[in-house]
């Protein structure tokens, strides 16, 4: 196995930031864009790779790039999904636009940014296309211009065919590139993918392989971008842990607010009850005296005692009742 993962930016730059092999940008360009006109020629604005560099000054491997109609790209792999990516590809793109113009330029002289995005994460969840395309249009899909495009390739989407049988279709053709590359040999990516650019791509993932300094910064970047992703994921770890906590608590809030209500209504159903039977057992003790030729209790008298007192009083006064009648 070639064992060099081209998803890594570093790599990526060297297949499709390189003066040195204008080809491989250009299909790739063409591949993906697929403009009325081809491209014909590419020219790279940002070429150079710092051979030492620190974590947060290596900020040169998105690719920059032109052609011949003056349009402008911008190129970036992604082996995790940030917070906001969005919003970052909007800026990034717009960036590129307003770089463009000078003072004395004119509006109508903008050339179309275009932002490209290879991602190795799912953004756009429920949504099966793999490539997307963003521009500035109306609800009706009327074009406003296309001066702002923003691609965004989700790579985990790919899933390629079962035989192994050449692939014919250049969007698949770069798709599988840099979803099994790393876990192929030469002799199967050259079958697997038979146009030429796959054979000068696959030079640079051996190239890479074999040469120290080159297999030294890919590591250095692997081991980056590995320690970014854990970064992400245990973000996303502690976030869902905290939505859950919030979520466990909001339903304990809702819990105990349901049981007070519960209890409230419940007691005041009770209490109710015990009103009622309470108020029967003073009437018919009242009714009992006054069968007795008896005076009467005063309700003062009657607040005073108790369920129990009230219960005996009554019964008592029947039982003297049934004597009475016998």
């Amino acid at each position: 196995m070639i064992g060099i993962d081209p998803t890594v930016d570093f790599v990526c730059k060297r297949l499709l930031g390189s003066p040195d092999r204008p080809a491989m940008t250009l299909h790739f360009l063409n591949s993906f864009l697929r403009f009325a006109s081809p491209i014909r020629e590419v020219r790279i604005l940002n070429p150079t790779i710092e051979k030492e560099f620190e974590e947060d000054k290596w900020s040169l491997l998105d690719i920059l790039a032109t052609d011949d109609e003056g349009r402008v790209f911008n190129i970036e792999i992604q082996t995790s999904r940030p917070k906001g990516l969005p919003k970052r590809l909007t800026y990034y793109a717009a960036s590129l636009l307003v770089d463009q113009l000078e003072i004395g330029d004119r509006y109508h002289e903008l050339r179309p940014a275009i932002g490209i995005c290879l991602l190795d994460a799912i953004e756009l969840v429920g949504e099966p296309a793999l490539h997307n395309r963003f521009e500035l249009r109306s609800e009706t899909g009327r074009s406003l211009t296309d001066c702002l495009q923003i691609h965004l390739i989700e790579l985990p989407k790919y899933i390629p065919p079962d035989d192994n049988e050449p692939i014919g279709d250049p969007v698949d053709q770069w798709l599988f590139f840099f979803r099994h590359a790393e876990k192929s040999t030469g002799e199967e990516l050259t079958r697997r993918l038979p146009h030429p650019v796959f054979k000068s791509a696959t030079g640079v993932l051996q190239m890479i392989a074999k040469n120290p300094d080159e297999r030294r910064l890919y590591n250095s970047r692997l081991k980056m971008e590995r320690d970014a992703r854990a970064r992400v994921d245990l973000a996303c770890e502690e976030a869902a842990e905290k939505a859950a906590e919030k979520a466990a608590e909001k339903a304990m809030q809702q819990g105990l607010q349901q049981g007070l209500q519960q209890g409230i209504e419940q007691g005041l159903e009770q209490g109710i009850e015990r009103g009622l039977e309470r108020g029967e057992i003073m009437g018919e003790a009242k009714a009992l005296r006054r069968v007795l030729g008896e005076p009467p209790i005063s309700q003062v008298e009657f607040g005073q005692m108790s369920n129990a007192q009230l219960i005996a009083l009554r019964d008592e006064l029947l039982r003297r009742c049934d004597a009475q009648a016998e």
